[in-house]
């Protein structure tokens, strides 16, 4: 699905093109808004995480988005760019080719449990310079292991470039709080609510009231790092209540939209 985006302001060139500096590297950098890395491919695996903000990776056939409970992995030799339209601090964990066996082979989101994002943390916090301690090293192991081991979650909010769901994700996306119903969708783009759930399922693999929620948070994550208050967001995001916009974004993100707001001032 085309994503429409200010045009990227800052380019970054990717910190790496030939070889690593080490088989398990670890980087942390601020990416200021509308930043962007150009489209590039290296022969070792990426895992990218944004500690605050959301990064976006396009790839030839497809667009990710990475809230922070989420990081995704790249295996060797994938084609992308990567980009931001607020600010945000994030991390890569670059994997040598041969230590990437246990890792998925398809590109694909992994969930940031709690051991996880507190490994990535003490390393954003101190992070290792070369020569390492074997101290360090052995920390980047335990965050590889991790890795391994980390739950695939696919994408958190698919695209899609299907003739009927392509134009309903585009409305919600630029107006995230229409509250239109499946069958109020579906007579938008002239087809029965029966085939545009079923497009939902095929193309999205969730409902398209589940994918309009992930939207909310992902639209209401910059405005909650820029101070915004939590009633004006729930409000402009189509919610009756304020409650019920906590409620949903506790219970896809994990905290409150104000836990969130102080975490990611943390992350900054």
């Amino acid at each position: 699905m085309p994503r429409t985006r200010a045009q990227a302001t800052q380019l970054r060139q990717p910190p790496f093109t030939d070889a690593l500096p080490s088989p398990i590297y670890f980087r942390a950098a601020r990416m200021p808004a509308d930043a962007s890395y150009p489209r590039h491919r290296h022969r070792w695996g990426e895992f990218v995480h944004s500690f605050s903000g959301v990064m976006e990776v396009q790839l030839q056939q497809g667009h990710y988005l990475i809230p922070p409970q989420y990081g995704l992995w790249l295996p060797p030799d994938v084609e992308h760019r990567g980009l931001n339209r607020q600010e945000a601090v994030h991390c890569s964990l670059y994997v040598a080719p041969e230590l990437t066996g246990r890792l998925p082979r398809q590109v694909c989101a992994l969930t940031v449990g709690p051991l996880l994002r507190a490994l990535l943390d003490e390393l954003r916090q101190h992070p290792p310079s070369l020569p390492r301690t074997p101290a360090q090293e052995r920390l980047l192991q335990v965050l590889l292991d991790q890795l391994e081991r980390a739950e695939p979650a696919g994408s958190y909010l698919p695209a899609s470039d299907d003739a009927l769901l392509a134009p309903v994700l585009q409305a919600l996306e630029a107006q995230p709080g229409d509250e239109r119903s499946v069958a109020g969708w579906a007579a938008f783009v002239h087809t029965t609510e029966r085939t545009l759930m079923r497009r939902c399922q095929s193309e999205l693999g969730m409902t398209l009231s589940e994918w309009r929620q992930r939207l909310r948070v992902v639209k209401a994550m910059p405005l909650l790092a820029a101070g915004q208050t939590v009633e004006a967001i729930a409000q402009d995001l189509g919610y009756a209540s304020t409650s019920a916009f906590i409620a949903m974004f506790r219970r896809l993100m994990g905290v409150t939209p104000d836990e969130y707001r102080r975490g990611a001032r943390a992350g900054r």
